[in-house]
């Protein structure tokens, strides 16, 4: 599966210069299964989201990647701050399949108290894994990352890759190195990681999106502090491969996820 990750600067609260700029750098890459964008990366981190998130039924951004997915026959996914029918805000972490014209969404777990994510936003209580191109991905948010647990291969919950979209500030980038190679080593999967650059009111975004396979190696990494596309090739057959002669999941400890 070939996937590409746009690594974006984002304008604040500003979803008519974002969706432009994605077709902008979109139309500079060649054909992908998969593309990705970062975490509300419509609007920007909006931990207050009234006047800034739109509802779901009129949200453009989505629309957008809906019918890009359709026009490209592709998917595309990230995340939106989105106002739902029953009036709660989510980070929505959608994935518009064109080829099977379905459209799955994750709601982030974990809501980033540090910046008063929750205060506004309500939690997803669902892991979501997706089925696409023969590949089976968990979808994670920016801060679900730091927590093991939320995202282990277990019976029931078995997938090929992580898919994570972020926010991830240049402050805590050291992190974000360490753990995108960890969940990538303990689950024996592949890890594609979105993050944003630029800057808001809040924090400077390095960016330094990347492709990680089942050893922690690092198949590509974008630059830092610059908007860039990175593309990369997953094999499936290779990822089986080498699970299939380094059983590690075999010996995995057994738990349950207590919510």
């Amino acid at each position: 599966m070939k996937v590409t990750l746009l690594q974006t600067d984002i304008s604040w609260a500003h979803p008519d210069h974002n969706i432009s700029r994605a077709e902008r750098m979109l139309s500079g890459v060649s054909d992908s299964d998969l593309y990705i964008l970062p975490e509300m990366w419509s609007t920007g981190f909006a931990t207050e989201p009234q006047g800034i998130a739109a509802p779901e039924e009129s949200n453009a951004a989505l629309q957008w990647m809906q019918q890009t997915a359709r026009d490209r026959h592709c998917a595309v996914c990230g995340s939106l701050a989105v106002q739902c029918a029953d009036g709660t805000f989510r980070n929505r972490f959608y994935f518009a399949d064109g080829v099977s014209g379905s459209l799955t969404w994750y709601d982030k777990h974990h809501l980033f108290t540090h910046g008063h994510e929750d205060r506004f936003y309500t939690p997803g209580q669902q892991q979501v894994v997706v089925s696409y191109g023969g590949f089976r991905m968990l979808l994670l948010t920016c801060y679900d990352l730091r927590f093991p647990v939320w995202s282990r291969y277990a019976e029931g919950h078995e997938y090929d890759a992580i898919v994570v979209v972020a926010n991830w500030p240049d402050t805590r980038q050291a992190a974000w190195q360490v753990l995108t190679r960890a969940r990538a080593v303990e689950n024996q999967c592949y890890l594609v990681g979105c993050n944003r650059v630029g800057d808001d009111q809040y924090s400077h975004y390095r960016g330094c999106s990347c492709v990680i396979d089942c050893y922690g190696k690092c198949l590509g990494q974008c630059h830092a502090d610059c908007e860039q596309t990175l593309t990369a090739s997953l094999d499936l057959q290779e990822l089986q491969r080498r699970r299939g002669k380094f059983r590690v999941l075999n010996d995995r400890d057994d738990f349950g996820l207590i919510l």
